[in-house]
């Protein structure tokens, strides 16, 4: 739809630039009316809903009523002495506008009109934002010695009885509390409580409670950026992975802890619904393999998904041989372990992906699902909101895997998975390759 706008509305600018031209008139009824018409036919198709409205859709339709009440005021205007008609002033009056138009346009190309994954649960799900300030701590980031803050968002039922399993997601390494809305809405819908973190300068960006901004840090993306060229030796690389899983398992920690404290209290309807006895974790990218580790931490997680991520803190550097190896620590608890194209062809070839080899007896009774096609990003909600800017992000590659598929299933999958390991409900019995 966004592309067929913006042909149309180019096509009809083109068309007005060529009457005028051929017909050596500056200004025309036929040019009035026809700019009149596109804002008039833009508005009746948002108000029909064939175009959904949303705010990228502002500049665009700013643009169409600012031409329009220009060329009402010029039909409503009598004109003694019309403007004298110039072809160079028409080109370039039509390029400029051109160009004004592809501008106005942009935010609706980069997000386009997008239907919602299926949500299939019998409950309503409503949300809920919090900020933590973690007194134990002291932002490593800035030099102004404040106490740390998490920004996090909750999906749960909104108007059922009873306790829900409590479900922590971390977030990937460039990424946001809500990269994969579908799934923590599917969930809660489903009877969980979803809880998504905010790794503050570890998201693209964050904002708190009393409407604070933090941005990601640079200095921590070049050392990803790097890490990801392999700039760094095995050492060095080895020593960023666990710096980075300190950081957030300190704060998945932070989050779990004071979520519970608060769930014993009661105090509001987010908490009073969580059963504390049962708990997952899980996230993408970075967010999976902190979920891993933190899993290795606490005693009270009964079951993970690891979507698209290396088992970092599983991995043990040896100054001798300067190579990475896997730990011979067996893991008990149930693990569900997501890979796209870009992780699973690393599995049997990247040494940071060591310890996730499907050969690793210590993870013999892990899951592990392959969506052949997809790329990392096809395992969060992106691509739906953006697939320009997720083809960007993932250097030009396009997913070979239907976006709808590949989130949908996810969700089904994680939710089954969730199903069998905190609820008893069901088999688990996931294809190998979807």
């Amino acid at each position: 739809m966004e592309i067929l706008i913006l042909v149309v509305t180019l096509v009809f600018e083109l068309a007005i630039a060529v009457y005028s031209i051929v017909t050596k008139q500056s200004r025309s009824k036929i040019k009035s009316w026809t700019r009149i018409t596109m804002f008039i036919v833009f508005m009746m198709l948002s108000l029909g809903k064939v175009v959904v409205w949303e705010y990228t859709w502002g500049l665009f339709a700013g643009l169409l009523f600012i031409l329009a009440f220009k060329e009402m005021v010029a039909l409503l205007r009598k004109q003694t002495h019309p403007p004298r008609y110039k072809a160079f002033s028409t080109v370039w009056k039509f390029l400029l506008l051109a160009l004004t138009v592809v501008i106005t346009l942009v935010p609706v190309l980069l997000f386009p009109q997008h239907r919602l994954p299926q949500v299939t649960g019998p409950y309503a799900v409503a949300t809920a934002t919090y900020s933590y300030k973690d007194k134990n701590r002291i932002e490593e980031f800035t030099d102004l010695d404040d106490n740390r803050f998490v920004n996090m968002e909750f999906w749960y039922p909104e108007q059922a009885d009873g306790t829900y399993p409590l479900l922590v997601f971390s977030h990937g390494a460039f990424g946001i509390k809500t990269s994969n809305t579908s799934t923590f809405t599917e969930l809660a819908s489903h009877g969980y409580v979803v809880v998504s973190i905010d790794h503050p300068y570890h998201s693209f960006y964050t904002v708190s409670e009393d409407g604070k901004v933090v941005t990601i840090n640079s200095e921590y993306m070049q050392e990803f950026n790097n890490a990801n060229k392999g700039v760094y030796s095995v050492g060095e690389f080895f020593e960023l992975t666990q710096k980075w899983m300190k950081l957030r398992t300190d704060d998945m920690d932070f989050v779990m802890d004071t979520i519970l404290e608060q769930a014993e209290q009661k105090k509001d309807s987010v908490y009073e619904r969580i059963d504390t006895q049962k708990i997952g974790v899980f996230g993408h990218s970075m967010g999976g393999a902190a979920s891993i580790a933190l899993s290795r931490e606490r005693d009270d997680i009964d079951a993970v998904v690891n979507i698209d991520a290396p088992f970092f803190s599983e991995l043990v550097y040896d100054k001798v041989t300067n190579e990475l190896k896997a730990k011979s620590e067996a893991y008990t608890i149930p693990l569900l372990n997501v890979y796209s194209d870009d992780v699973w062809i690393q599995l049997n070839s990247s040494s940071s992906y060591i310890a996730n080899r499907i050969s690793n007896k210590n993870f013999k009774g892990a899951y592990n699902v392959h969506f052949k096609g997809a790329k990392h990003l096809s395992l969060t909600d992106l691509p739906l909101f953006s697939p320009i800017l997720a083809n960007l992000l993932q250097e030009g590659q396009e997913a070979d895997i239907d976006k709808y598929y590949a989130i949908e299933t996810q969700n089904e999958l994680i939710l089954r998975f969730f199903d069998y390991a905190l609820k008893n409900q069901g088999q688990f019995a996931p294809k190998a390759t979807y």
